[in-house]
């Protein structure tokens, strides 16, 4: 595979940027206890978005993992995981805030630390939909890549520190063309009490076309149905 583009996403760091359908988007932890929070928007028009809800009923599971797809609130699938070394990706604690960051890590600012400071995936967001024409009314749930977060029968979440270890790898799939929002922030359940500075690359490559025996396809009926609203949509648009 040719490789297109690569960043290294540091300790803190925020990215957004578009990506054409039919890409691979490879995510691979330089250390432990990495945890990237990650928004997806539809490129030709950003009202449509990552739906959490949709997307964790319709394939029976609160994890994503190989075989699972990320549904849009239109019942489209933007991206879909194609290869995971870790079988677990949390989807339910959500991004860190500036308050959590501040308590569990101590206030830091600009002014004393420069790039060095202690951000929250909540700012970094907020800055990224601004670059992209967006603000807080399109804030939605997350992925965050890496981080397992189990509940116990009494309901409470539990963050697993041990999941995630250097050189664990996840890749995805762009079957829209999408707008991706990264933050490279620690999970708000990490109960580390160093802030966690785990170096995280990002890859793009050229896919092959998805056939009808693609383990995302098949995984489950609910995704068929959301990969044929997919290619209905392109095929409208000619394209």
């Amino acid at each position: 595979m040719q490789k297109i583009w690569k960043k290294t996403l540091k300790p803190g760091e925020k990215w957004s940027g578009l990506i054409g359908r039919g890409k691979y988007v490879r995510f691979k932890a330089l250390g432990s206890q990495a945890n990237v929070s990650m928004l997806l928007y539809n490129m030709r028009d950003t009202s449509e978005r990552y739906n959490m809800p949709d997307t964790l009923k319709a394939q029976y599971t609160s994890h994503l993992t190989t075989g699972n797809v990320l549904m849009s609130d239109n019942g489209r699938v933007l991206a879909s995981f194609v290869q995971d070394s870790l079988g677990w990706h949390d989807t339910i604690s959500g991004h860190i805030s500036r308050q959590e960051v501040d308590e569990k890590y101590g206030v830091t600012t600009y002014q004393k630390m420069g790039n060095d400071w202690y951000r929250s995936g909540d700012e970094n967001f907020k800055i990224e939909l601004v670059r992209n024409n967006m603000g807080m009314r399109d804030m939605v749930p997350c992925v965050n890549l890496f981080s397992k977060v189990f509940v116990e029968e009494d309901g409470s979440m539990h963050f697993d520190a041990n999941h995630c270890q250097e050189g664990a790898t996840v890749t995805l799939r762009t079957e829209m063309d999408i707008l991706i929002v990264l933050s490279n922030t620690p999970n708000s359940l990490n109960e580390s009490k160093e802030y966690p500075a785990v170096e995280v690359d990002v890859e793009v490559y050229d896919a092959p076309p998805v056939d009808l025996n693609d383990v995302c396809v098949t995984h489950r009926s609910e995704n068929f149905r959301a990969f044929e609203n997919t290619w209905e949509y392109y095929n409208l648009l000619g394209l």
